[in-house]
């Protein structure tokens, strides 16, 4: 068994060189791999390995942000070398855990009390690790409760990781700081928050009072006064985590009635409470032992304005009508599309973008959909692919709402569940169907 991390670094000068040092060994990687090379022994499969091993390693010490980003990355199993998607998907729920100590002090901090003066037989060993925190378990009165924790110092130093990340995803993806800025506030803001646990406590409650009705969705039951902005208690109910239920190969019905279950939670919040669990990842759902599926975590929550996603939902209806004007009106007031551009620009956003949202849209306009398709999922990947290698797309005017962000990592994340569930199910949606009145450009 893997020895529990003894400390966390917490200041930015800690962190960074943490970052660095990482950086310096895959470059001796990349070293390694060409002197290999030289004499037909070195397989860019095996400097993947070796890379993803070292960058993983040592997000999982720093915690937080980059480990946060790890987790993110690992929904898109096709958009990075399946060296990479293997070791990122630790984050989670598979985390080297901090240990007791450590975690002792912040639940005294927050509660007042030792834990072990509150509760009966409590988990000194972490029973699962995330990017944030970690949950123990123990019990009051016979109930067993679970008890999550977070990393000391990840509030304080998230945003500097954030600032120490940025630049390299800016050199990754070519892109420019001023225009990227909003985006980068969106996403910090969001993680902030994801920090803050009175505040997840408080979006739990929200969920639970409005989505308590759905068929086959439960909810843990909270305790506010062994809670506090660091740690939060809820009550433990037995199952396995998605992934780990996903390999336990449950017959078709199972996995239909899952995903049923998961595409219901999404669409009510998105199109009936204009809000969302934005963090669709295996490590926030349990299945219980009655087949139910189980909400666990609440910490990011996206609030949707009601003029984004009436023009997302114009959006996706006319995505096969380009000339269509609810189609060009939609693009506008999304930011996608700048009536002023110059005439190539406009002409290759209403070339591109019609198939794109005709794509992503497409579960949404039929009746039932089978997600284990991988035709479905490689037909998103090449086009989107395509998408970002086409140099006439970069320096465009129009940049989009910022809404997009977690919106579409929202959608992306669910597809990608109900692919790994292979479900196929009833995504029919009263709303979709409603006509739009045609709007004027």
């Amino acid at each position: 068994m893997k020895k529990d991390q003894e400390k966390i670094a917490v200041s930015k000068l800690g962190r960074a060189s943490k970052i660095a040092s990482t950086g310096a060994k895959v470059g001796s990687n990349y070293l390694k791999h060409y002197a290999k090379r030289l004499v037909n022994k070195g397989s860019k499969d095996e400097l993947d390995q070796d890379n993803a091993k070292d960058v993983y390693e040592a997000f999982s010490e720093l915690k937080g942000g980059p480990l946060k980003m790890a987790q993110m990355l690992s929904l898109g199993d096709q958009l990075l070398p399946k060296a990479y998607t293997a070791q990122f998907a630790q984050a989670q729920n598979k985390v080297t855990p901090l240990s007791y100590p450590l975690i002792r002090k912040t639940f005294k901090k927050e509660v007042g009390q030792n834990p072990e003066d509150i509760f009966k037989n409590f988990t000194k060993q972490a029973v699962n690790a995330a990017s944030i925190g970690q949950v123990h378990k123990g019990s009051i009165d016979g109930i067993d409760y679970a008890i999550k924790l977070q990393y000391p110092g990840v509030a304080d130093s998230l945003k500097s990781d954030i600032n120490m990340l940025a630049p390299i995803a800016i050199k990754m993806f070519g892109l420019k700081k001023n225009e990227i800025a909003p985006y980068m506030e969106e996403v910090e803001s969001k993680l902030m928050e994801e920090t803050n646990y009175e505040q997840e406590m408080s979006n739990a409650h929200r969920s639970i009072r409005q989505c308590g009705s759905l068929k086959n969705v439960v909810f843990p039951e909270f305790m506010p006064k062994l809670s506090g902005k660091r740690v939060i208690t809820m009550t433990w109910i037995d199952g396995e985590g998605l992934a780990d239920w996903i390999k336990t190969d449950p017959s078709q019905k199972q996995r239909n009635k899952i995903g049923q279950a998961l595409w219901d939670f999404y669409q009510y919040q998105i199109h009936e409470l204009r809000f969302m669990h934005a963090d669709p990842h295996p490590g926030n759902f349990i299945i219980t032992p009655k087949g139910d599926l189980r909400v666990i975590d609440f910490g990011c929550i996206k609030e949707i304005p009601m003029d984004f996603h009436k023009s997302y939902l114009k959006l996706l209806q006319y995505g096969n009508e380009m000339d269509s004007e609810e189609f060009c009106s939609a693009l506008i007031e999304l930011g996608l599309y700048n009536p002023s551009a110059p005439l190539k620009e406009r002409q290759l956003i209403l070339s591109t973008f019609p198939e794109m949202f005709e794509l992503v849209g497409r579960p949404l306009l039929q009746y039932s959909f089978d997600f284990s398709s991988d035709d479905y999922f490689k037909e998103i990947y090449q086009k989107g692919e395509a998408l970002s290698r086409n140099s006439d797309m970069r320096g465009l005017s129009a940049q989009g709402s910022k809404h997009f962000i977690y919106f579409n990592r929202t959608y992306f994340g669910l597809y990608q569940l109900l692919n790994q569930l292979k479900a196929n199910i009833n995504t029919s949606n009263a709303i979709m169907k409603r006509p739009l009145k045609k709007s004027v450009i």
